[in-house]
């Protein structure tokens, strides 16, 4: 199969022979870059080696195959001009093979940097000087003995596995040097040889995430800020624009989000998570170099959203236009909605009422093509846009209280 010449200007679009963009990974963030890449004239092979996944059953070619698989990889090299990752622990040494012979972006380095807990707080220590933000007091620990030498006052803190940690998985809170030492063996056995960072627990006010989108060329736009609310480690809603931050406190978290990006020469949409403290301080916490979803309300509420400015990026295309149009606040939709209040997973699930959803002004539903809800699982979204903040809010309200949600 032929492919286009790759040069070092942009990648457009041709009808024949097609320009191919790869991407590691078969779920959501893998399907939806997919409709972006498909919407603006490009094919799409997806390298994941699940059979039924969200990306491969909107994807041009699914290449079957693990994320190290050396034949695999070359299949994906030798059809796309461009390849980019939709999770963030596809092996980095993967991504440099790519390089090789196509254009990855985001490169491996950034993406390593960003699997590992310890080197990602390094890196943002690092950048404290050009970003104004630091991240959370913390201690690494590999050993006992590291315990014995944590400092007093990083205590209360939450214990996280270095790597493979998302979604509060691989995450601990602890109180004494007593939970800390229980905690690290039960991840030790879980993870064998797993270094862990224990993080001193601040007095947070609110979480926010700044959706930075970066081409080869340095050019760089950042949207606006989202405000995020978690429920048990999981991102429940993002309301955009942040009702709780004032103008000066978000410029400052872009200004950071745009000089971290410009750090790691990063190519394509990064998403970097913040703590505002009870006092107004800013607190860098952690990055994900894809889009997020905490970003999926640009879809339906900005000009380009962040699939597209990942296309862009990787294609060497002029960034779009990060400006939001209008209000919106997002519902992440987990498989516990599937179920009946006090069921459990062996019951049979049952559809959610869209037609009782979609009857409400603004909402735009969005699932994810996963054949079997699980509590847990994330299924789908909602965004609900609006003239103002205040309507958008409503309709999410009336949203929850369909779905059988505190909202």
């Amino acid at each position: 199969m032929s492919r286009p010449h790759l040069s070092s200007g942009a990648l457009l679009p041709t009808a024949t022979p097609a320009a191919w963009l790869g991407v590691m990974g078969g779920g959501q963030l893998g399907r939806m870059f997919a409709h972006a890449a498909q919407s603006m004239g490009y094919k799409v092979a997806v390298l994941e080696p699940e059979t039924d996944c969200p990306a491969g059953q909107v994807a041009d070619l699914h290449v079957e195959a693990g994320y190290n698989d050396p034949l695999a990889l070359q299949k994906l090299a030798d059809l796309c001009v461009a390849v980019t990752t939709e999770f963030e622990n596809v092996a980095a040494p993967s991504l440099a093979s790519l390089a090789q012979h196509s254009f990855v972006a985001p490169n491996a380095a950034a993406v390593a940097i960003a699997q590992d807990r310890i080197a990602e707080k390094a890196f943002f220590t690092g950048c404290h000087a050009a970003s104004g933000v630091a991240p959370a007091p913390h201690h690494i620990i590999a050993s006992p003995a590291d315990i014995d030498a944590l400092p007093a006052q990083l205590l209360p803190g939450i214990l996280k596995t270095v790597r493979m940690g998302y979604d509060g998985k691989g995450q601990v809170r602890v109180r004494t040097l007593a939970e800390v030492r229980s905690a690290f063996a039960d991840m030790q056995q879980d993870y064998p040889d797993m270094r862990c960072v224990l993080e001193k627990m601040l007095p947070l006010a609110y979480e926010v995430s700044v959706l930075v989108a970066r081409g080869a060329d340095g050019e760089a736009a950042v949207y606006p800020i989202a405000e995020n609310v978690h429920r048990d480690g999981i991102l429940f809603s993002t309301t955009v624009p942040a009702s709780s931050m004032g103008p000066e406190l978000a410029a400052k978290a872009q200004h950071a989000a745009l000089a971290i990006s410009a750090a790691l020469s990063y190519v394509g949409v990064l998403c970097i998570e913040f703590f505002v403290l009870e006092n107004g301080e800013l607190v860098v916490n952690e990055m994900a170099p894809r889009p997020h979803n905490s970003g999926h309300y640009t879809m339906d509420a900005c000009f380009a959203s962040q699939f597209e400015q990942q296309v862009r990026a990787m294609a060497r295309l002029p960034l779009g236009d990060t400006h939001q149009h209008s209000p919106a606040v997002m519902l992440n939709l987990l498989g516990d909605l599937w179920f009946e209040a006090g069921s459990d997973a062996s019951d049979t699930p049952r559809e959610p009422a869209w037609d009782r959803i979609l009857a409400l002004p603004g909402a735009h539903l969005h699932l994810y093509g996963k054949s079997q809800a699980r509590p847990g699982r994330k299924m789908g979204h909602i965004t609900f846009v609006a003239p103002t903040p205040v309507q958008a809010r409503a309709h999410f309200e009336a949203a929850c209280a369909i779905l059988g949600l505190e909202g």
